[in-house]
């Protein structure tokens, strides 16, 4: 198994590829394995999916469970990994910079730090403190002995705010403050990508699996300008879509036809290795 040092350069080179690679959303040790053995080159976790694993909804997971969590997935895969970090656990930058402290000592090369209150009526942390607390995160990380992928997140269009704008301000500021990745959920737009893209000089994370978001290829978000995709919670709502689907069958129409639409234990247990 490649150590976590070698595992952070592996990390940084994917970013900096010619062509732009998709990050596996895993939230459990197996979907960890499994992504690993579909090809898949490096994993984060998905904040949501572990959520729903846990019976729980997106946002009321611990540091600690999130964290216990990611270095599962660690001992999982001899891939690099990074984690969806929330925004940091706190609201001070103490708190942010402890987070990405201690995401380093569960194994991870990389987490990413929203800049969402968790409170509905102001979603959103003021610009200075957002920019506050990412220039508090990028410092933890620098100290660390190795290079960790900050990934800073704008989440003005997950909390209705579409303002490419200040969305774009942001980003750019989080980049001043030492951000290695970019990253707006919720922006699904073309011609706002390849704006968000030429706007910033760091990789930029596109977030696809939406629905309703029109139908981008990897090559043509790779010539919009974006370096790296992720699906978040996707991979975890279609296993669970799955299984919801076949449950519904049994118990209302009393058929199990969903089984012929599965894989075999041994075709599972193959590429478990």
């Amino acid at each position: 198994m490649p150590t976590q040092a070698e595992k952070a350069v592996q990390f940084q080179a994917l970013h900096q590829g010619p062509e732009p690679f998709v990050i596996g959303n895993p939230w459990d040790a197996g979907s960890a394995r499994l992504l690993a053995a579909l090809g898949f080159r490096a994993l984060t976790t998905t904040s949501a999916g572990l959520a729903f694993a846990l019976g729980k909804t997106d946002g009321d997971l611990s540091r600690a469970e999130t964290l216990a969590n990611a270095r599962v997935i660690v001992e999982a895969a001899d891939l690099p990994v990074a984690a969806d970090l929330q925004n940091g656990y706190g609201h001070a930058s103490e708190a942010v910079a402890e987070t990405i402290r201690l995401a380093a000592e569960a194994g991870l090369v990389g987490g990413s730090i929203e800049d969402t209150t968790g409170d509905p009526e102001h979603p959103i942390y003021d610009f200075q403190h957002a920019v506050d607390r990412i220039s508090a995160a990028a410092l933890a990380a620098a100290s660390l002995p190795f290079r960790f992928m900050l990934v800073a997140r704008a989440e003005n269009y997950l909390h209705g705010r579409p303002d490419l704008h200040d969305t774009i301000k942001r980003l750019q500021a989080y980049e001043a403050a030492g951000a290695e990745v970019l990253y707006a959920p919720g922006v699904t737009d073309p011609e706002d990508i390849r704006t968000l893209c030429s706007s910033v000089r760091r990789p930029v994370n596109v977030l696809m699996g939406l629905k309703g978001a029109p139908p981008l290829t990897v090559q043509q978000l790779g010539e919009l300008g974006v370096r790296r995709i992720s699906v978040g919670s996707g991979f975890a709502r279609a296993g669970l879509t799955a299984f919801a689907h076949a449950a519904q069958e049994v118990i209302e129409r009393g058929t199990f036809s969903f089984a012929n639409e599965t894989m075999y234990i041994s075709e599972l247990t193959k590429l478990w290795g």
